[in-house]
């Protein structure tokens, strides 16, 4: 087993064991790629969409939020091209019994090329040091040069053929690029065809009364349906953006890799407004901002890296990805897209309402152009959760497993613990309880000893100890224990909120 899935699959056990995420009906044998957010994987997912909120909408005053309904009328759908259009292409594998997404394999091959030539870049910067020009290197070494070009070709042609609905050559490429399944190893596909990803249902009290309608795929169509009630209810003047958390829900044939690809997720998504001519300019800066985002939760710039679009949406002129590096590679977590007025136009053709905006200074009326920020909420969840997790060994030969996560984000953030379950210790504990609850997410524990109590809380993520000894009583004073250094310090009762307010800002 390759490493990277090594720790995949710790990180995934970890989580269940410690009351982050469980299987969805586990008693049951689990609901496949569906799955619950326990006690503690609940508050981290809370922290990470507040701060997102407040990142979103508080910091910036021409953004405000709604919450739509999950059921909408469905012929919203079909303007927004979900009806006809909203298909992954499929591939099974004839030995196993299999599916994959045609596309996704495609993909991974080509990540494969590109990770070979990465590895020469890095055996070149050990060797030549800092005089290693890796741009001179990358354009005239020629094992990178050929696997480069391999690349071009493969994607050339690769989004040539979904660009004509090609499906017949999508699969000759996979035979000729020798791809095969990762369980069984061979080489035996079906033909590829089309799966539409939306979940269907009934509305009405009585069968000849019924409508067919949809379980949202994505929580933007919300935000543009209600474009001029947020307009003018909230005097909005363009530029300006509407942002909403919420569930989806996609029928996905192949899901997999735990939270990472899931039938019902959360989303967090912005739709900016603006005036057409500017949206490229906008574009650029929200990826700039959404970078800014994820690097303020601690995690190195390194972890992430931007993946654009070759190969563009019908409704999009320029489109990119934020990737984060999770142990099973870099997947992609972030979608910015400029929609243009795509969505907006739709809707008005379908709906016969005007959807436009009037500028009092030029006197003109359009529909204005979108840049979109979506990103998955449990995908945000699993990266916190991936990067946090780690396993010491301690300068006495024991070991630790670690949840490293900011202390803005989690779960708990402080624990109460009495040294000893007697001499009026847990008494006192509780009063200092009672004092913290109210302003931070507080745990209390008194069973086991102190040192089991600290790899539970180290193993949750909680970033201070709080301990109540003997000389608590004597002196009102406490030990306060950092959850990555191990350290402890002597505070007064008095001084804990102070010090725990300041270490537990946000980055």
């Amino acid at each position: 087993m390759a490493a990277n899935e090594d720790l995949f699959k710790k990180i995934t056990s970890h989580a269940k064991e410690y009351g982050f995420v469980f299987p969805s009906s586990e008693i049951y044998d689990g609901l496949s790629a569906v799955y619950d957010y326990g006690p503690f994987g609940v508050e981290l997912k809370n922290n990470i969409r507040e701060y997102w909120w407040k990142s979103m909408v508080q910091y910036h005053e021409n953004i405000v939020g709604i919450d739509a309904a999950i059921f909408m009328h469905p012929t919203v759908w079909k303007a927004s091209g979900h009806v006809d259009a909203f298909s992954d292409p499929m591939i099974d594998n004839k030995d196993s019994k299999k599916r994959y997404r045609a596309d996704v394999l495609i993909e991974d091959h080509i990540q494969k090329i590109e990770d070979k030539i990465q590895k020469e870049v890095d055996k070149a910067k050990q060797r030549f040091g800092e005089a290693f020009d890796e741009k001179m290197y990358r354009e005239t070494n020629p094992r990178l040069l050929e696997n480069q070009s391999r690349i071009d070709t493969i994607k050339k042609r690769f989004y040539g053929s979904f660009t004509d609905n090609n499906l017949a050559d999508v699969k000759l490429l996979i035979d000729e690029l020798g791809i095969v399944c990762p369980v069984s190893g061979t080489k035996n596909w079906t033909e590829v065809r089309y799966f539409n990803l939306m979940f269907s249902t009934q509305m009405g009290s009585v069968n000849e009364d019924t409508n067919m309608i949809y379980l949202r795929p994505e929580t933007a169509q919300g935000i543009f349906v209600n474009f001029l009630n947020v307009m003018k209810s909230a005097r909005m003047k363009i530029p300006f953006g509407i942002a909403q958390t919420g569930k989806a829900f996609r029928n996905e044939i192949v899901a997999r890799q735990f939270l990472f690809r899931m039938r019902e997720f959360e989303q967090m998504e912005m739709q900016y407004f603006v005036q057409p001519g500017t949206e490229l300019k906008e574009f650029e800066y929200w990826k700039t901002e959404r970078m800014k985002w994820h690097t303020s939760l601690g995690i190195p710039a390194t972890k992430y890296r931007f993946h654009d679009h070759d190969k563009l949406a019908h409704y999009a002129n320029a489109a990119t990805d934020i990737e984060f590096e999770f142990p099973i590679g870099f997947k992609e977590l972030e979608g910015i897209h400029s929609r243009t007025n795509f969505d907006l136009s739709a809707h008005q053709t379908y709906s016969g309402k005007k959807l436009q905006y009037f500028d009092q200074e030029s006197g003109e009326s359009f529909v204005p152009y979108v840049i979109e920020t979506s990103i998955g909420l449990d995908r945000t969840f699993l990266a916190v959760l991936s990067h946090g997790y780690r396993e010491e060994k301690l300068e006495d030969g024991s070991e630790r497993v670690v949840l490293g996560l900011p202390s803005f984000l989690a779960p708990v953030k402080l624990a109460i613990l009495p040294l000893i379950k007697k001499d009026g210790l847990p008494e006192k504990a509780r009063v200092i309880m009672d004092i913290l609850k109210y302003r931070y997410r507080c745990f209390y524990e008194e069973k086991d000893t102190i040192g089991r109590r600290y790899r539970r809380m180290d193993a949750i993520g909680t970033p201070y100890c709080i301990t109540i000894d003997h000389q608590t009583l004597q002196d009102n004073t406490v030990t306060i224990r950092d959850r990555d250094t191990m350290l402890q310090d002597r505070i007064t009762v008095d001084g804990i909120s102070d010090i725990v307010r300041e270490k537990i800002k946000a980055v």
